[in-house]
């Protein structure tokens, strides 16, 4: 028997872990903030919050998202990927229960903490796939953003019956999710346990020219450009495709069934780009297809609003493909997982900063206009220029190659 063949069953038992590691983070990255969503008006209602506030608190995660993702680099250089991870699990944790806490101040407080422990998890994870399976980064990279996305449709479903039928109301159907980060730190902390991998992570920040930074690479802007415009598709149809639909005489219920559907779809979508990502020499063709998808979606909302569940499909196929590519460039575009991390950082700060101004926008241009017309053809002006983004990111090309 060789050697390899010896190791092969040890291999193979240290992906599975590695795999449920990645799993057990992914769950945990928008859930917490997607759930906020269907109980917002008992929120508003009980806390006694305006309409501007209470836009506020569900934009609040996002605002850290772009304040805070730069930082998670440095974060992970100085504790190491494994510590910095679950100790940002731990952070998660706090901050949903602080959210849900009966102290006034304190749900604002536990939403930014929460922001700022997903903000360092999404830019981690890309980091995390870079170094453990850097010849399965698209496959990873579809499953755990499935996951992701799985379990926030659990979440937006089961969020309101706990509500309704708790005495706690929203502050325990919000703060159930502390247990998943719980669940989640418990499990990966024999992961600590190795050596750490701050040493590793810093030494290649200062070898000289180990690699070159994102922010003065053309390649780097490219796939931050692609990161944020396909988040502004995603979170502009969050947030107004119920409101769109009910102007066009859909029932509230029927509404909330698209998004449910949307929200499925896009699992299966995020699987099927991340199994056939890798299978070309590039991806340009199916990130330009998929942009090409959201494109269609708001065209089509605009100019054929009665076929609505078209483009439900179709942005939730383009949308769940989009995620999954845009994770993935930050370690195919990259030399290592230092460099993974940098790019994680400056993509997910520009693009959850466009995100979050891009539903305001959005709605900004509604009332100008009062009509749904004018914002929805601007939106899929975007979507064209993320068609020609995604033909350039999508070359094989690495930055400072």
């Amino acid at each position: 028997m060789t050697a390899a063949t010896r190791n092969a069953p040890q291999h193979t038992l240290r992906f599975g872990f590695a795999f449920i590691g990645v799993l057990l983070i992914a769950v945990n990255l928008r859930v917490s903030f997607v759930s906020v969503g269907p109980v917002l008006a008992n929120i508003s209602s009980d806390l006694g919050l305006s309409n501007p506030a209470a836009g506020f608190l569900t934009g609040l995660p996002l605002i850290s998202f772009a304040v805070f993702s730069p930082v998670a680099p440095a974060f992970a250089d100085r504790l190491g990927l494994d510590r910095a991870l679950w100790l940002s699990l731990l952070i998660l944790a706090s901050g949903i229960m602080l959210r849900s806490l009966p102290v006034p101040g304190f749900i604002w407080a536990g939403t930014a903490t929460l922001g700022l422990a997903i903000a360092f998890l999404n830019v981690l994870v890309p980091s995390l796939v870079k170094r453990d399976f850097p010849l399965k980064v698209s496959q990873v990279t579809g499953s755990y953003t499935a996951a992701q996305a799985a379990i926030a449709a659990v979440g937006a479903a089961v969020v309101v019956p706990v509500a309704q039928t708790s005495p706690a109301g929203w502050r325990l159907a919000l703060g159930i999710w502390a247990g998943l980060a719980i669940i989640a730190t418990a499990v990966l902390l024999p992961f600590l346990r190795r050596p750490a991998t701050a040493g590793t992570h810093a030494t290649a920040r200062r070898a000289p020219n180990s690699y070159q930074s994102p922010w003065t690479s053309s390649l780097g802007w490219q796939v931050t450009l692609f990161m944020g415009l396909q988040s502004v598709a995603f979170y502009v149809l969050m947030a107004w495709l119920p409101t769109i639909e009910q102007s066009q005489g859909v029932p509230a219920t029927t509404a909330g069934i698209h998004l449910s559907v949307f929200l499925l779809v896009s699992v299966f979508a995020s699987l099927g780009t991340g199994a056939v990502l890798h299978r070309g020499r590039d991806q340009r063709l199916t990130a330009s297809a998929s942009a090409a998808f959201t494109f269609m979606t708001f065209l089509g909302l605009a100019l054929a609003p009665d076929l609505i569940l078209l483009w439900v499909l179709l942005g939730a196929i383009g949308c769940g493909s989009l995620i999954v590519i845009a994770l993935s460039l930050f370690s195919l575009r990259t030399r290592n997982h230092p460099q993974a991390a940098a790019m994680s950082g400056m993509a997910q700060s520009v693009g959850y900063g466009l995100s979050a101004i891009g539903p305001v926008l959005f709605g900004g241009l509604h009332d100008l206009t009062g009509s749904w017309t004018a914002p929805l053809i601007t939106i899929a002006a975007a979507m064209a220029v993320l068609t020609l983004i995604g033909s350039l990111a999508g070359r094989d090309r690495v930055i400072g190659g």
